[in-house]
């Protein structure tokens, strides 16, 4: 592959009610202005349904990349999935659970008439947004960085060398925190929208729709900062022994709850150096844009080769 010709990569973000498509400049780690395409989508729709309007979305994208410039498609994907081998293993989650045992890349592959040199590849949504922040983002030129998301649930990621690392003495099982025992259940039921909203409730007796909800709330009312002073304080806890452990030199955050960060930060930031973590935290600037990049990433050959390993295991 010379890939001084094909210099460009498709990177998709799978949403749990969307996809979003761009183009990225494989030389220049930027996302092609004008290239972008977004497509809502029926997670409960029938597999032949979902897959076209996935195909309809990636055709608008793909009408303005020249063939012979383009290296393939990365897909930032939620699990469960085969991210080796394309293949969709969602069931029990309330979405896309049509499309289980469906071979996702082979299905776009048929329905865009790729060149048989124009790989389709998957890797974990989460890990993608981490590979993106550290490929082009605000970890780019650090070495062992650590990526979270919060909202609607509790992404989290950790990358050495651009790298996701999955498994070892260093992080927990798959590489990801949601699933650890935190207060009365697992971490994402602590770190997420729904723990605001429910927070918000027994604090107030009213109901939110959102964390910007709470958050305007919390500018009035000591009360309601209270809540994220709470929050901050349980995330530097939970994430502390983490970042620690894994020698995080950067924390990277992203999610819909970080536009809050000026009511949780400082709490936060003051549990982690209770805990002796002097991590430097930075909000994400790519946003929804780091998943995207990741996702292309995938596309630039050593990173590929290095990669493989941990797709088997997410």
């Amino acid at each position: 592959m010379d890939n001084t010709l094909q210099n460009t990569a498709i990177g998709v973000d799978i949403g749990g009610s969307h996809i979003t498509a761009v183009a990225v400049d494989m030389i220049n780690h930027t996302i092609i202005e004008g290239s972008r395409a977004e497509s809502p989508v029926d997670n409960k729709a029938q597999a032949n349904d979902i897959l076209n309007i996935w195909a309809d979305t990636l055709r608008k994208v793909l009408r303005n990349v020249p063939v012979f410039r383009l290296r393939g498609i990365g897909i930032a994907m939620p699990g469960p999935f085969d991210y080796p081998k394309g293949i969709c293993l969602i069931r029990g989650v309330d979405k896309y659970e049509n499309l289980y045992g469906v071979n996702v890349g082979s299905a776009l592959t048929s329905r865009l008439g790729l060149p048989c040199d124009c790989k389709v590849r998957f890797m974990n949504d989460a890990s993608s947004f981490a590979v993106g922040e550290a490929w082009a983002g605000r970890a780019a030129g650090y070495g062992k960085m650590m990526a979270i998301t919060l909202g609607t649930g509790f992404g989290s990621a950790f990358v050495d060398d651009r790298i996701p690392v999955v498994e070892g003495d260093n992080v927990p099982a798959m590489g990801c925190v949601y699933h650890l025992p935190f207060g009365k259940g697992i971490a994402d039921d602590s770190f997420s929208t729904r723990w605001f909203i429910a927070r918000y409730a027994e604090v107030t007796g009213q109901v939110a729709k959102g964390v910007r909800d709470v958050a305007d709330a919390a500018r009035k009312s000591p009360a309601v900062q209270a809540v994220f002073d709470e929050f901050g304080r349980n995330l530097g806890f939970f994430l502390a022994p983490w970042l620690l452990k894994f020698g995080a030199e950067i924390l990277v955050i992203g999610g819909n709850v970080s536009l809050a960060y000026d009511l949780f930060g400082n709490a936060f930031e003051d549990e982690l150096g209770k805990a002796g973590c002097m991590v430097k935290v930075e909000m994400s600037e790519l946003k929804e844009d780091a998943a995207l990049l990741g996702s292309a990433y995938l596309h630039n050959d050593e990173f590929w080769k290095a990669v493989q390993p941990a797709l088997a295991l997410m």
